[in-house]
């Protein structure tokens, strides 16, 4: 039977994505009769808080708490570009999307670039079509902004998921300016060179927090990049869950790049028995590629954000192996 037949829930979510064939109805339904009650309550303490507080950019114990609880749908476009920063540039460059718009001609190659990652730039949504033209002026805007970056596959994503979430270009533009030289500063750049740097620390990391896991990654010879180069290029989009990157991102924004390497950890933590039966490379590449993503823990977009918290991580530490990283690259 129709695994979408017996569920109150329909195959395409709130934000037009249709749910993968392996989406887990009867658990997803079972998080949602509390999480919606919840959603509830939490908008009514946004409400007063919103009133309290209109600038947001004091980060206080009480608004980081509220973050990491998550930000509902209708706030998020306004406290992301607020708790970010990126309302200010914007303040201070108000005609730089327009203008870079208007610019004539645009750049060949990147242009042709960008048009060819159009269609490939989420197919599984419903209404993203209509989008296609306004994520072209965000990229094209934004690659000719920053040159050394100019334009690399997974800004599509990033850049994509941003117009679904404010409906704004500009907004868009001034909150992937902010992800990409501000969050994930060169993981966009030619030579990827942070993003390789990035990833050789949270191997690190996997070895001193879950070594058991470190040692099967490694023994069935799984390369880190492999696993996880999509997850920090894109911050999780196109990866996770919708919900479960949002709230994800809701925290990136207040709190920045330590908590992609949050989420990344808790993928291995949270999975670790998982990873640990896998008996050969191929079933340990199937369970990243496609069990994991798309599974109870990481639908449950509460439990995944609880979970990423409850791990020790500290910024000293991983600035520190930052520097061992650049000493010895692999």
């Amino acid at each position: 039977m129709d695994a979408t037949a017996s569920s109150k829930f329909s195959d395409v979510d709130e934000y037009g994505f249709k749910r993968g064939d392996h989406f887990d109805y009867n658990n997803y339904s079972k998080f949602m009769d509390g999480y919606l009650k919840t959603l509830t309550r939490r908008r009514m303490k946004w409400e007063v808080i919103l009133q309290q507080n209109t600038d947001l950019t004091q980060m206080d114990a009480k608004l980081k708490r509220y973050i990491r609880k998550g930000i509902p749908g209708p706030y998020r476009p306004d406290v992301w570009m607020k708790i970010s920063g990126a309302a200010a540039a914007q303040r201070r460059s108000p005609d730089l999307f327009r203008n870079l718009l208007r610019i004539e001609p645009f750049d060949k190659e990147i242009s042709d670039s960008i048009s060819i990652d159009l269609p490939r730039t989420f197919p599984d949504n419903i209404h993203f079509d209509t989008k296609k033209q306004r994520l072209y002026n965000i990229l094209i805007a934004y690659a000719h902004h920053n040159r050394d970056v100019g334009y690399c596959q997974g800004l599509n994503y990033i850049a994509g998921l941003l117009l679904i979430v404010t409906d704004d270009e500009e907004k868009s533009f001034w909150l992937l300016k902010h992800i990409v030289e501000n969050i994930v500063p060169q993981y966009h750049s030619h030579n990827m060179a942070n993003l390789l740097r990035d990833l050789a620390v949270f191997r690190e990391l996997v070895i001193r927090r879950i070594p058991a896991v470190n040692r099967q990654v490694d023994n069935l010879g799984l390369p880190y990049p492999v696993i996880a180069s999509k997850w920090f290029i894109c911050i999780f989009a196109e990866v996770l869950p919708v919900e479960t990157v949002l709230r994800i991102w809701d925290c990136v924004f207040a709190e920045g790049y330590k908590i992609v390497f949050r989420a990344a950890l808790a993928m291995f933590v949270t999975h670790k028995n998982a990873i640990l039966a896998c008996d050969d490379i191929a079933a340990l590449a199937n369970l990243f590629r496609e069990t994991m993503i798309q599974d109870s823990i990481v639908t449950d977009c509460h439990g995944f954000v609880e979970a990423m918290f409850s791990l020790r991580l500290k910024k000293s530490e991983l600035e520190s192996l930052r520097k061992v990283a650049v000493l010895n690259p692999a």
